[in-house]
């Protein structure tokens, strides 16, 4: 099936964010997807920080990009927007590094309050960096994702419900449109 660049945008080693997006990852591959999994927060910090355009670490991520055909992006949200380490990692790409690309944008955070972040702050740059189609995002409350001691996670189920509809969206979406970036390649 399709290559999936799964993106954790979350500064934190314990974040929800990021355990989220390693479950769904297990829906994907059960589905048939290859999955390489990428958390911002690994990438050297001098790269990163320092817009080091040259840097292997950002040479192999914008690789990591390019042959992906979709990419799952998630993010905590901070100040109605996605994470800084998110941003400092998408300044870094090409300017049209999702060409062609399927992109689920997904965002978690503590309130309400801050559910049209992927509408509003993330899925306008998605769209400038060239997606071919950014499904329908989901943000997830905080209190809906519980890690337990032994590191599993638990999602509350209206919550997983809406998930699992969204990943499987995605996962169509990649589907119809793998084969035509397979033959144009």
């Amino acid at each position: 099936m399709a290559t999936v660049l799964s993106v954790s945008g979350s500064p934190s080693a314990s974040s929800r964010t990021g355990r989220l997006l390693r479950h769904l990852d297990q829906r994907l591959i059960a589905q048939g997807h290859q999955v390489i999994p990428l958390d911002v927060r690994t990438i050297p910090a001098d790269a990163l920080f320092g817009a080091d355009f040259r840097h292997p670490a950002i040479a192999e991520v914008t690789e990591l990009f390019a042959r992906a055909d979709g990419v799952v992006v998630g993010t905590p949200v901070y100040k109605a927007s996605y994470s800084g380490v998110l941003k400092a990692l998408l300044d870094l790409l090409p300017q049209y590094a999702l060409t062609g690309k399927t992109v689920l944008p997904l965002a978690t955070g503590g309130s309400t309050a801050h559910v049209l972040a992927i509408d509003y702050a993330l899925r306008p740059v998605l769209n400038s960096m060239g997606a071919a189609h950014i499904v329908q995002g989901w943000f997830t409350l905080d209190k809906d994702i519980a890690v337990r001691e032994d590191g599993s996670l638990t999602v509350a189920p209206a919550a997983a419900e809406a998930l699992g509809q969204i990943v499987d969206q995605f996962s169509a979406a990649l589907a119809r449109t793998t084969p035509v970036l397979a033959a144009a390649g």
